[in-house]
């Protein structure tokens, strides 16, 4: 498994969490960091899920 898909999701649950803790406390500034953070690790994941593909279909 691709580094990138392991921090990617830790980055996605660290973004989800800062984002509820944002809605909390009203916060829009950390609501919006959090956000940005959740699809961070998204794309990051998804990067890590493509070298994966890559690296599986080199070899066969």
């Amino acid at each position: 498994m691709d580094k990138n898909r392991i921090e990617g999701a830790a980055k996605e649950a660290k973004g989800s969490v800062k984002e509820a803790i944002g809605k909390l406390t009203g916060s829009k500034t950390t609501e919006a960091e959090g956000k940005v953070e959740k699809t961070e690790g998204k794309v990051q994941g998804a990067v890590g899920k493509t070298a994966d593909a890559a690296r599986d279909a080199l070899k066969k």
